[in-house]
């Protein structure tokens, strides 16, 4: 199945442990652009979402949801790691660290499970995260701000997360 504008999203499913882990850094790569638009090309146009306690249907909620979580949540950083995969199913655990206006910080945890169409978009989310107050120097994550994680910077396993 593709979207009604024939997207094809590869890799697709079924996934092997090499192509699910080539869709989590695709994931994390599109997330950490902080670009809500690119992002929403990666969801089939009816997706459904759980995050958090928000129930979300659809590219457009998508793209709005995104836009208002970038614009409460500066310095965004994300790091996602495969956990688990079956046939056209994917389950990730994730951190993130961002900033709120206060100036705060906080290093966000959660994991996510996916599930695809037969294209490689993504028909469903469900994502449940906690927040932890951070102090500036217990920041772990350091790269561009609004750009991939570099390939040499250190995942939640080597980071002990």
């Amino acid at each position: 199945m593709t979207d009604a504008m024939g997207a094809v999203r590869p890799p697709l499913p079924p996934f092997s442990r090499e192509s699910a882990a080539q869709k989590v850094r695709a994931a994390e790569d599109a997330w950490n652009s902080r670009d809500p638009e690119r992002v929403a090309l990666a969801y089939t146009p009816d997706s459904q979402w759980r995050n958090r306690s928000e129930f979300i249907r659809g590219r457009a909620a998508i793209v709005a949801f995104l836009a208002r979580k970038w614009q409460d949540e500066a310095e965004y950083r994300l790091i996602k790691e495969l956990w688990a995969w079956s046939g056209d199913r994917i389950a990730v655990r994730f951190a993130y660290e961002w900033r709120n206006a206060a100036g705060s910080w906080f290093r966000s945890y959660g994991n996510e499970n996916w599930e695809f169409d037969a294209a490689g978009l993504m028909r469903q989310r469900h994502a449940s995260i906690n927040d932890l107050p951070i102090s500036p120097e217990a920041r772990l994550f350091h790269w561009a701000r609004s750009g991939p994680r570099p390939a040499d910077h250190p995942g939640l396993s080597e980071l002990g997360l």
